[in-house]
């Protein structure tokens, strides 16, 4: 708690102040946690002051609050990239980031319990720089490190506003920003060096080394690749739901589930329930199966070195596979060659009334992601067009490349022809791939354990053990 007040004075965060008529001191708190590492050992103990934001009023205490936040997928684009180039990947941690964020707004605090002033205890204080818990405290921070980095030559990439580019002569140095977390790394190790130094002028910069651990993610950089997982986060989520003990499955579903609503059934702790499906879904971020984590703790994603970087992209979809609604479920994935970089799986918003229909729709729905993926990859000095989108409908090739209305396409919503434009301007390519080879089909329908554990294969999934 001392080291945190130290550091608000020599940062200049604010002054103690008499609080002016019409203005409202915003609540301050301590908040503690004990940082682990992979092996649940306690590294840190951690004091933070944060501030009581939610007592804050908008167009009052804040006025703009938006600030650019690196996607999941850039993370891993950045790592896939990385080992085609061939370089290292570091990280490094700003120490209380936010405390040098400049605040715009006049805003007041109360004192630190525990830490007032006992010959001025009816002063607050007057903010200069953002505490954590503020409103505009993001922002405030990205503006602050943005402009340092523009200052020193860097250049801020269009798409992923969060990606720093510095080029000189044939090499390239690339730094990624997740709030106050730096991934960098650069076919230069002097430029490395030079952009610590650069950090360094202006921030109080912890030195982490090489890229072992970031939002959960567990990074192991090897000779022949990166492996990407999320061990540490599997455990601890078996452990959390009581699950550890529990009995293994094969496979996510059975492929004839039957299942529908349980009216007579009594209702769940949604808390609970929310808790447990939103575990889920973060872990997805290194692992698009989520079916084996007890027996499989491990499993995570593979990027080899020795492989090419081609783009491409896969899309299918199930028909009417919902029990409720008749709704067909959407699936795609996306490789940097067998790197995967990116997927989904996602129920259509409408009830189609063909295969052919629900797999167009599938087809577009994913367009989007895989021109992301171009414009990012073009910040990356990389550009790729004519991306072959492997698909197993020959209907579907159809309609995309022969733009006729007719009886069966007409009631298709227009957002969903978009995929025609993209075909158009030789964004992408279809390209007919058989059933059993199309990699999507993983993320639409049920499967037999051993088609399901092919596909797993198939996708570039890694268990060490």
């Amino acid at each position: 708690m001392q080291d945190e007040l130290s550091q608000f004075q020599k940062l200049h965060v604010w002054d103690l102040v008499d609080l002016p008529k019409g203005f409202q001191p915003i609540g301050t708190r301590w908040v503690f946690k004990c940082k682990t590492d992979d092996r649940h050992v306690v590294v840190k103990n951690k004091a933070r002051l944060v501030v009581q934001g939610f007592y804050q009023q908008e167009g009052l205490d804040y006025i703009e609050v938006y600030a650019p936040v690196a996607r999941i997928e850039a993370i891993r684009l950045f790592l896939a990239y990385a080992t085609y180039v061939g370089f290292k990947v570091y990280q490094r941690d700003v120490k209380s980031a936010f405390l040098y964020g400049k605040v715009h707004e006049e805003v007041y605090v109360t004192q630190p319990p525990g830490f007032e002033d006992p010959h001025n205890i009816n002063k607050v204080y007057k903010l200069d720089k953002a505490l954590y818990g503020l409103h505009q405290a993001p922002r405030a921070w990205y503006e602050t490190l943005s402009k340092h980095l523009l200052s020193n030559g860097f250049d801020r990439e269009q798409i992923d506003s969060t990606l720093f580019i510095r080029k000189a002569g044939g090499d390239i140095l690339l730094v990624q920003v997740y709030v106050d977390d730096i991934i960098f790394g650069s076919t230069n190790e002097g430029m490395c060096r030079d952009f610590e130094k650069v950090m360094k002028s202006k921030f109080e910069m912890s030195n982490m080394g090489e890229l072992s651990f970031f939002l959960g993610l567990q990074v192991s950089q090897r000779e022949d690749g990166i492996y990407l997982h999320q061990t540490k986060y599997v455990q601890d989520i078996l452990s959390k739901y009581k699950m550890s003990d529990s009995t293994t499955y094969g496979i996510p579903i059975p492929v004839n589930h039957g299942l529908h609503p349980d009216k007579d059934g009594k209702d769940v702790d949604s808390r609970l329930y929310r808790g447990m499906i939103g575990s889920l879904m973060y872990l997805t971020a290194s692992r698009p199966d989520i079916i084996y984590l007890k027996r499989k703790p491990r499993l995570g994603l593979w990027y080899s070195k020795q492989q090419s970087f081609d783009f491409k992209a896969y899309t299918d979809s199930d028909y009417g596979g919902c029990n409720l609604d008749r709704k067909s479920t959407s699936g795609g994935c996306q490789f940097l060659g067998d790197r995967l970089v990116s997927w989904q799986c996602k129920k259509q918003s409408t009830v189609s009334v063909s295969t052919c229909e629900a797999e167009y729709i599938a087809a577009a729905s994913g367009c989007s992601q895989r021109m992301w993926i171009q414009q990012q990859l073009r910040d990356y000095g990389l550009n790729f067009t004519g991306t072959p989108l492997f698909i197993d409908n020959n209907a579907t090739m159809s309609i995309t490349n022969n733009p006729v209305k007719h009886s069966k396409t007409k009631h298709i919503e227009i957002r969903h022809h978009f995929i025609r434009d993209c075909a158009e301007k030789h964004l992408i390519e279809l390209v007919k791939v058989h059933t059993d080879d199309n990699l999507a089909d993983l993320f639409t329908k049920a499967f037999d354990q051993s088609r399901f554990e092919h596909l797993v294969n198939l996708i570039g999934m890694f268990n060490p053990e």
